[in-house]
C-alpha cells in the first residue's frame, strides 16, 4: 500500500503508456557508511538470524513518503529524518524501517529537472539508513513506484517494469552491498498477473514489459551484494499460495517471502484460516516478513488477533505506516499523530504489542 499524497488512494488508477526510453544518464549511487559493528542480518534456513547467528525477526514499521514526495517535487520525504524523530521509533521497541522507494528518483530519470532526484535523493536515504541504523534498526529497503519508458513513476504497476527495475537495483545494490544490516524488498505488490509473470516477465495489458523476480535478483546479485531479498507474493502481496512454486533461483540462497495483510477484511487472505492455510506452509521453508500489515478501520482488533498469531510462527512484521498525515486515520492505517512517536488509537495496539514481547 502507497499513498499519491498523504490523502488520496492506495491503488492506482491507470496502466502508463509505454514511451521512448529517456536517455538522461542516471546518477552515480551514493556509497553508505557502514552499519555498525554487530548489525546484520541473513537467511538461515527458514528464519532470519543476526550477525551471532541468532534468529531475530524484524518487527518495525514502514515509512513511505520517500516513494511520493520526490516525484511529486516538493520534497525528498515528509517529516523529520532526525536523531529524535528516529529514536521515537526505537522507543516502541521496533528493530526494523521499511522504506518505499521510487525507481525515476533514485535513477535520476522522468524528473524534468527536479532538484528531488539523483544525487540529492540517494544522499537523503543512504543518510536516513545510516541514522536508522546507529539506533539498532535494521532496514529494508523497497522499490514502490515505477512507470516503464518516459513515463514518471507516480505510482506502482502490476509489476516491475523491464526498462528501468532491473537497472534500479544494480544501482541500490551496489549503493548498499557493503551494509550487512540491509535487505532488499524487490517490487512491493505485484497484482492482477500470473504467477509465470511474477517469475520470468511479461508483456502486461499495458503492452510495456514487466521484469519478472528472477531478473531482479539477478540484478542484485551481479553486483556481489549478498544481502536477504524480500519477495512480495502476488495479489498486493497477499497471496503466497504459489510462491514456493514459483520461487527464484538464487546463488545466495537468501530468499524471504513477503505478504502484506490489511484488516479486518481489506486483504486477500486475512482469516487464520487463510493464514494457516497459505503463508504458514511457506514459512516452513524460508523466512516470511510482513512487510505490510494494518487496519482500514483505525482501531486494533484485527492486528491484535494477526500479531500473536505471526509471533507463534516466527514469522515477522512491520506496521503501516510510521507518517503523520494530517487526516490521520483517513487516508490509510496511519499509525501516529505526530513525529514523536503519538499513538493513533490503530498504533496504539501495535506499539502495546511491542512493548509487551520485545525487551
Amino acid at each position: 500500500m502507497t499513498r499519491t499524497t498523504p490523502a488520496t488512494s492506495a491503488r492506482p488508477s491507470a496502466t502508463p503508456v509505454p514511451t521512448a526510453r529517456p536517455t538522461a544518464t542516471p546518477a552515480p549511487p551514493a556509497t553508505p557508511a557502514p552499519a555498525p559493528a554487530g548489525l546484520a542480518l541473513r537467511v538461515s534456513g527458514n528464519h532470519l538470524v543476526n550477525a551471532s547467528g541468532q534468529t531475530i525477526r524484524l518487527l518495525g514499521v514502514d515509512r513511505s513518503s520517500t516513494v511520493y514526495a520526490c516525484i511529486q517535487g516538493w520534497g525528498l520525504l515528509e517529516g523529520p529524518t532526525d536523531a529524535a524523530s528516529v529514536a521515537a521509533i526505537a522507543s516502541w521497541h521496533a528493530n526494523a524501517v521499511r522504506l518505499q522507494l521510487n525507481e525515476d528518483c533514485w535513477l535520476n530519470i522522468n524528473m524534468g529537472g527536479s532538484a528531488y532526484g539523483g544525487a540529492a535523493y540517494q544522499s537523503t536515504i543512504t543518510n536516513y539508513v545510516k541514522l536508522l541504523h546507529q539506533r539498532g534498526l535494521y532496514v529494508v529497503l523497497s522499490l514502490a513506484w515505477n512507470a516503464p519508458g518516459a513515463s514518471q513513476a507516480r505510482d506502482q504497476q502490476v509489476m516491475a517494469d523491464a526498462d528501468h527495475a532491473p537497472a534500479f537495483w544494480s544501482s541500490v545494490a551496489t549503493a548498499f552491498k557493503s551494509d550487512p544490516a540491509v535487505a532488499f524488498d524487490l517490487y512491493n505488490e505485484p497484482h492482477d498477473i500470473s504467477w509465470a509473470c511474477w517469475l520470468n516477465g511479461c508483456t502486461t495489458s499495458g503492452g510495456w514489459q514487466a521484469a519478472g523476480m528472477q531478473s531482479l535478483v539477478n540484478a542484485v546479485r551481479s553486483t556481489g551484494a549478498r544481502q536477504p531479498l524480500l519477495l512480495g507474493g502476488n495479489g498486493w502481496a497477499s497471496d503466497l499460495s504459489q510462491w514456493l512454486q514459483y520461487k527464484p533461483s538464487d546463488p545466495a540462497n537468501a530468499l524471504v517471502a513477503s505478504f502484506h495483510v490489511y484488516g479486518p477484511s481489506f486483504s486477500q487472505c486475512t482469516t487464520t484460516s487463510c493464514l494457516n492455510s497459505t503463508v504458514a506452509p511457506v514459512a516452513q521453508h524460508v523466512p516470511v516478513v510482513t512487510g505490510e500489515m494494518g487496519e482500514n478501520d483505525c482501531t486494533h482488533g484485527y492486528i491484535d488477533v494477526f500479531m500473536p498469531w505471526a509471533d507463534s510462527l516466527g514469522i515477522s512484521y512491520l506496521g503501516f505506516t510510521w507518517d503523520a498525515w494530517p487526516n490521520k486515520c483517513a487516508s490509510g492505517p496511519t499509525m501516529i499523530l505526530d513525529y514523536s512517536g503519538t499513538p493513533t488509537n490503530y498504533g496504539v495496539g501495535f506499539k502495546n504489542h511491542l512493548l509487551a514481547i520485545v525487551p
